[in-house]
C-alpha cells in the first residue's frame, strides 16, 4: 500500500499532558496498523435541560440505555398531550413520527403560545420537526382537510418564513414539510423555497423557505417598485433562524441585520396602525422607504472583511447594530422598539452549537437582541453522545493512508449501529475540497466506490450524490459543506480523515452519525498540527463537560490552529504533486 501514500497528516503524536494530569477512564487500547487508537464509551445518563427562566412541560430524564434511549419524551408525553390537532398527528405517524423526541416536547408548547424561543440542542435531536410541527398546528389549526381549500384552512395574508444558510437545507426543509400529507395524500401546506434556480413563487406559500441573500435580492434587486416587500413583510408572522449561529456570523451577519430590521420596523408601523397614528404612519413609511434604499444597499457593505470562517468562533453583531440604529434615525434601538411598540411577529432560532460565554458569541447576542426569549436547550449540546463511540488514531504521514483505508474498510459493506435498514452509510471528511478529491483517488484505487460531496461540485452532482448515498449507502467523502444540518438517516460511521479546524465543525461532523436515538462509531485522525484542539476536545469527550473551552473564542488561537493546518496542507500537497 506504499504506493497509495498520500500522507494527508502530520507525524504521530502523543498528548503531553501536565504532571497531574486527569485519568482517562475505562481505556481500551488496541493497536491499529501503526497507529494507536483509544476507544471510550462513558457511562452516563441524561437529562433534558431548559434555561432556567423559562417553563418544561414534563421533564425528560432517563438512561442513555435502551431503545432510542433518552431521545424520546417520557411515556406520557405524546403529539396529543403537547396539543398538536388530529390530521397533524396522522401525518406524523404517516412518516413514522409516532412519539416526539425530548427536544420537540419541550419546545414546541412554548412555540405554539407564540413567544421568541431558542433551540439549542445537539444535532439528530429532531429540531426542523421542532418548528415544522407547530408552524404547520398554528397555520392549519383544526379545519377538515379533506372538505377545506386552502384559502379555508388558513388565515388570509399570514406566512411563515424559514431562513437557512445553504440550498440543500433549503430544499431539505421543504421536503420534510412535504412529506406531512393529509389523509388524501395532499402536502398539509404549501411550502415552497427561494433559493439556488428556485424563483419567487406566483401564488403565495404557506411557508417560505430562502437563503438570506435569495430574499434579499427578490425584495430589492429583482422589485424595484416594493410591490412584493411591503406585502411580503406584513404578512411574514413567524420567522425561524434554521442554523442560527451560521446566520448571525460572517458573511451572513449584515444580511440577517438587514432583515430582522425591517421585519422589527414592520411590526412599529403596525402598532402605530393599530394605535390610530395612521398619519404618522404613513411619513414613517414614506421614511422608511428612503432608509431602506441606497443607504441600505450601503449597510450591506459593511460585511466584516475578517476571517469569514469566523462564523464558527465570534461575531460583532453589535457594532453592526449600532451603526445601523444611526442610519434608521426613527428606530434608534431594537430592543427599544421591541419593548414600545405592540410585537406582531414571533422569532424563534434553532441551532446545535450555540456558546454564549462572551458578548460577541452567537449566544450572547441573541440574550441581548431577545431578552425575553425562552431557550430549550438540549441535554448534550457541546457535549458528548454516550449512544456515540469515539476512536482516536494519532498518525504520521506514513501511515495516515493505512490508518484511514483500514477504518474504512473495518465497516466497508456492513452495518455498525442499531438500525433498521440494511445498508452502511460512511461519512469521510476533509478540511479541503482539494484534500477531499485526493481521498476520492485513492479509495477508488484501493477498489472502494464512492462519491464525494463538497462546494465545487455542481448543485446538481451535490444532489445526485446525497439521494445515492442515502438510497444506497457506501462512503460519502465530504468537506463541512455536508457537516451542517444535513439530515442523512442511519450514517453509521464517520471519519475524520483531516481532524477538523474547530471544536464547532467537530460537533457538526461526529452529529451525523448517532441520530435519532440511534448509536455510532467516530474515527478521528489527527497529527501534530491538532495538538491543542484534540487536547481540549479529547478531554471534554472523556470527561462528559461541554467543549467550550475548545470553541476559540480568543482570535490568536484559532488563527495559529489554521496556520498550523494550512502549513500542513502545503507541504503534504507538494509532496503528492
Amino acid at each position: 500500500m506504499h504506493s497509495l501514500r498520500h500522507g494527508l497528516l502530520g507525524r504521530r503524536i502523543f498528548l503531553n499532558l501536565p504532571a497531574g494530569g486527569y485519568f482517562w477512564p475505562r481505556r481500551a487500547l488496541f493497536v491499529f496498523g501503526r497507529a494507536r487508537c483509544f476507544t471510550s464509551l462513558p457511562q452516563m445518563r441524561c437529562r433534558l435541560m431548559v434555561r432556567p427562566f423559562s417553563t418544561q412541560p414534563k421533564a425528560v430524564e432517563g438512561d442513555v440505555e435502551g431503545e432510542g434511549g433518552s431521545f424520546f419524551a417520557e411515556e406520557g408525553v405524546s403529539w396529543k398531550s403537547l396539543g398538536i390537532s388530529d390530521h397533524l398527528i396522522r401525518a406524523l405517524a404517516g412518516v413514522s413520527l409516532h412519539r416526539p423526541s425530548a427536544v420537540q416536547a419541550s419546545s414546541i408548547p412554548h412555540i405554539l403560545t407564540g413567544s421568541d424561543v431558542i433551540v439549542a440542542a445537539e444535532t439528530g435531536s429532531g429540531k426542523t420537526h421542532s418548528y415544522l410541527v407547530p408552524l404547520i398546528h398554528n397555520l392549519c389549526g383544526d379545519c377538515d382537510l379533506e372538505t377545506s381549500n386552502s384559502k379555508e384552512i388558513t388565515e388570509p395574508h399570514r406566512m411563515s418564513l424559514v431562513l437557512c444558510p445553504n440550498v440543500m437545507l433549503c430544499e431539505q426543509v421543504v421536503q420534510m414539510a412535504d412529506c406531512l400529507v393529509s389523509d388524501s395524500g395532499k402536502p398539509l401546506l404549501k411550502v415552497a423555497a427561494v433559493c439556488g434556480q428556485r424563483g419567487w413563487p406566483v401564488a403565495a406559500p404557506d411557508i417560505l423557505v430562502s437563503t438570506p441573500a435569495s430574499l434579499l435580492n427578490y425584495l430589492f434587486a429583482f422589485d424595484p417598485d416594493e410591490r412584493r416587500r411591503d406585502s411580503f413583510l406584513r404578512n411574514v408572522k413567524v420567522v425561524v433562524f434554521d442554523e442560527a449561529d451560521l446566520l448571525l456570523c460572517g458573511s451572513f451577519q449584515n444580511q440577517i441585520i438587514q432583515i430582522i430590521n425591517m421585519l422589527r420596523f414592520d411590526e412599529k408601523l403596525l402598532s402605530q396602525m393599530q394605535s390610530s397614528e395612521k398619519h404618522l404612519l404613513k411619513d414613517a413609511s414614506k421614511k422608511h422607504e428612503m432608509k431602506f434604499g441606497s443607504e441600505d444597499e450601503e449597510q450591506l457593505q459593511l460585511a466584516s472583511d475578517e476571517d469569514d470562517e469566523s462564523e464558527n468562533d465570534v461575531l460583532d453583531l453589535e457594532s453592526s447594530i449600532n451603526s445601523f440604529s444611526k442610519i434608521e434615525s426613527p428606530v434608534k434601538d431594537w430592543r427599544r422598539v421591541r419593548k414600545v411598540y405592540a410585537r406582531s411577529k414571533q422569532y424563534i432560532f434553532i441551532a446545535a452549537t450555540l456558546p454564549v460565554n462572551g458578548k460577541k458569541t452567537a449566544g450572547g447576542v441573541l440574550k441581548r437582541m431577545f431578552p425575553y426569549a425562552i431557550w430549550v436547550s438540549g441535554n448534550f449540546l457541546h457535549k458528548h453522545n454516550p449512544r456515540l463511540e469515539q476512536r482516536w488514531i494519532e498518525v504520521t504521514t506514513d501511515t495516515q493512508v493505512d490508518a484511514l483505508l483500514k477504518a474504512v474498510r473495518s465497516c466497508y459493506g456492513k452495518k455498525a449501529g442499531s438500525f433498521n435498514d440494511d445498508v452502511c452509510r460512511t461519512m469521510v471528511f476533509t478540511n479541503t475540497v482539494a484534500a477531499a478529491e485526493s481521498v476520492t483517488k485513492i479509495f477508488r484505487m484501493a477498489e472502494i466506490k464512492c462519491s464525494s460531496y463538497h462546494s465545487e461540485s455542481s448543485l446538481e452532482e451535490r444532489t445526485n450524490n446525497l439521494i445515492d448515498f442515502r438510497e444506497n449507502g457506501g462512503v460519502l467523502v465530504c468537506t463541512d459543506a455536508a457537516a451542517r444540518g444535513l439530515d442523512i438517516p442511519n450514517v453509521s460511521h464517520v471519519i475524520q480523515a483531516e481532524f477538523a479546524s474547530s471544536a464547532v465543525d467537530f460537533l457538526h461532523r461526529i452529529g451525523r452519525t448517532a441520530r435519532a436515538g440511534q448509536s455510532g462509531i467516530v474515527t478521528s485522525l489527527y497529527t501534530d498540527s491538532n495538538r491543542d484542539l484534540v487536547a481540549s476536545v479529547h478531554l471534554a469527550v472523556e470527561t462528559g463537560q461541554p467543549v467550550e473551552n475548545a470553541f476559540s473564542r480568543k482570535r490568536s488561537f484559532r488563527n495559529k490552529i489554521k496556520k498550523r493546518g494550512r502549513s500542513r496542507a502545503e507541504e503534504i500537497f507538494r509532496v503528492a504533486a
